[in-house]
């Protein structure tokens, strides 16, 4: 067993330090609940009769009181491919309870919107800000005082963070994640993109690209790349929040089915026992390793954003100094595309979580000691569940099954996690170099500014983008439109980086983690809209971008400048009806969430 490592013991102290006040206050706050309940039998008659009138066969279970009664939130809808199966959950999950002794009833349900939809579209402006739609959904479905644990039914972008955010309202209560797993892959990664630069160049039409699209989203289950919904299950698996193992096991099958079962089964076991309450399970460590796993494995930069709102609901500061801080000791030990050619289904054959964390634990980059839901700690996470003919069991993992897919602490892909503080006279921002080719870690050249992704694709149709330029795309911030994924940014600064010139990307809203090959400073605080410094931006400017001195500024004379205003009005597909969380969000580097901020949390 290796001792932990200076840089990881460093940073978990002092996130330790400055969370003392507020993880005492979400604590006793957590004790405090658990005093008042649950007891569906304090509950008033009436009250309970609502509770169990529809429960069925379950009634007189529930009405007894003498065994745990457990809340499925589910994310279920059929229009998300990784939430489908979902579907088909509860009516499973009720019949393995019983076999517990328990039961368990769906508690209520979230949005799970899919950001694949809704980019580049007006409905992207409400992607951000439905991590704390289902969280707030999460808390309603939690406040009749029915239930003894939560099962959690969520992978995708902002559905596990909101998921997270909101269960640590119930933090006295004991919590799994239950995932569905990936799609089967499709056509190979290369070609998808190809296809899509071609698409970008005008050089094949849209049939083509719809093809080539439908081939690789195409069944029920996990888009397979490595994006913000994979990253979310590997963090699952980082915090001890799973039944180990169940992160990427495709669906439909056995293993998946098993998996299930036993999550349900280890949910009755632990319901009345207060050291596996989800507060206490997503503590400082909890989090320290969910961010080493995001950068070993070369995770979703949104993360950056849902980290801190996810730590924040558990009374714990973690900011950008953390995670880059972190960054520079932990390696990139995984290449998964976008960030490699095999997706995660590749990813997960070659040794998956189970590898990744025993890399982890060897080298002492994650912390061992953390309080799982299996009972033991993290060195449960380093195995991979297998069918011993029809008994659940889990096995060593052994050596990478794929070099080019997973690579060793000692032989890394690149020597850092590759999510790097970059600062300066224009902000505060990250850049994610996984993907980066090194000799791209620094750009300096004249800056075109922008508003909205789509004017940048009209300049690049016109030959308008053709040289050394840094794109800067402003006003994309959380309080400005709720901060957008500019997914249509990566092909044309792509075919740009491509015909040799230097290009970089700056902006104020989000890339996830598709953010490809092209340099970008991401996430800029303080964001345009109320003055920040690419407010004060113009065409021309000089601005230097460097991954490795972690610079982010412009010679230009800022100061003598009157910020630029945006112009777009945000209404229709209902955008109008989130201006509360616009005008009410915090930065992007505390998570961007006017939830939290109005909730003094």
């Amino acid at each position: 067993m290796s001792n932990l490592d200076d840089t990881v013991h460093r940073v978990t102290q002092r996130i330790i330090a400055n969370s003392a006040g507020t993880r005492r206050r979400y604590l006793d706050l957590m004790e405090r609940e658990r005093g008042r309940g649950p007891d569906r039998n304090s509950l008033g008659c009436s009250n309970l009769a609502h509770g169990f009138a529809a429960a069925l066969e379950d009634k007189p279970a529930i009405k007894a009181g003498r065994a745990p009664n457990l809340a499925i939130v589910t994310s279920y809808n059929d229009m998300l491919s990784a939430h489908q199966p979902y579907g088909a959950y509860p009516p499973q999950m009720k019949i393995w309870a019983r076999e517990a002794g328990a039961t368990a009833q769906v508690a209520g349900a979230t949005p799970a919107m899919c950001d694949g939809v809704t980019q580049g579209q007006d409905g992207m402006e409400l992607s951000l800000f439905s991590r704390d739609t289902i969280a707030l959904s999460t808390v309603i479905a939690m406040s009749h005082a029915m239930y003894d644990g939560m099962a959690l039914l969520g992978i995708c972008d902002k559905i596990v963070p909101g998921l997270v955010m909101g269960a640590l309202r119930f933090g006295h209560l004991p919590a799994i994640f239950i995932p569905s797993g990936p799609m089967p892959s499709g056509i190979a990664n290369k070609e998808k993109q190809k296809v899509r630069q071609l698409y970008a160049e005008g050089k094949v039409g849209r049939a083509e690209l719809l093809e080539s699209e439908s081939a690789s989203y195409h069944s029920p289950g996990t888009c397979t790349f490595y994006g913000t919904a994979n990253s979310n299950q590997m963090m699952m698996e980082m915090m001890g929040l799973h039944v180990p193992g169940a992160a990427f096991v495709p669906p439909g099958t056995p293993l998946r089915q098993a998996l299930t079962r036993a999550a349900v089964h280890r949910l009755v076991e632990v319901a009345d026992k207060p050291e596996f309450a989800l507060g206490r399970t997503v503590d400082e460590k909890a989090i320290v390793n969910a961010v080493v796993g995001l950068l070993a494995t070369g995770g979703s930069t949104n993360h950056a954003i849902h980290l801190p709102a996810m730590a924040r609901a558990a009374g714990i500061a973690l900011d950008w100094n953390d995670i880059s801080d972190l960054s520079s000791a932990v390696p990139l030990i995984a290449r998964v595309y976008p960030n490699g050619s095999g997706d995660v289904n590749h990813f997960h054959a070659a040794g998956g979580m189970g590898y990744v964390v025993k890399e982890m634990l060897e080298a002492g980059l994650a912390h061992r000691d953390i309080a799982t839901v299996w009972g033991g700690d993290l060195s449960d996470y380093a195995k991979e569940p297998w069918l011993d003919g029809e008994a659940l069991a889990w096995r060593e993992v052994g050596a990478s099954g794929d070099p080019e897919m997973l690579g060793t602490v000692k032989a890394p892909f690149h020597p850092d996690g590759g999510m790097r503080l970059v600062e300066g006279n224009l902000g505060r921002a990250c850049f994610k170099t996984s993907a980066v080719d090194p000799q791209r870690h620094t750009v300096e050249a004249p800056c075109r500014v922008f508003e909205t992704q789509h004017a940048v694709a009209e300049a690049f149709a016109k030959g308008e983008l053709d040289r050394d330029v840094v794109v800067v795309v402003r006003f994309q911030g959380p309080r400005a439109n709720g901060m957008p994924e500019l997914h249509k940014l990566t092909p044309p600064l792509g075919v740009l980086q491509d015909r040799g010139y230097k290009v970089a990307l700056v902006t104020d809203g989000r890339m996830s983690g598709a953010s490809g090959k092209v340099p970008a400073a991401i996430h800029c605080v303080p964001e345009a809209l109320g003055g920040g410094p690419l407010a004060r931006l113009r065409d021309g400017d000089v601005i230097r971008l460097c991954a490795n001195t972690g610079a982010l500024s412009t010679d230009a004379d800022l100061a003598s400048r009157e910020p630029a205003v945006p112009g777009e009005v945000h209404e229709g597909v209902g955008r109008e009806l989130y201006a509360m969380f616009r005008l009410g969000a915090d930065s992007a580097e505390r998570g961007a969430s006017a939830m939290l901020a109005a909730g003094g949390l």
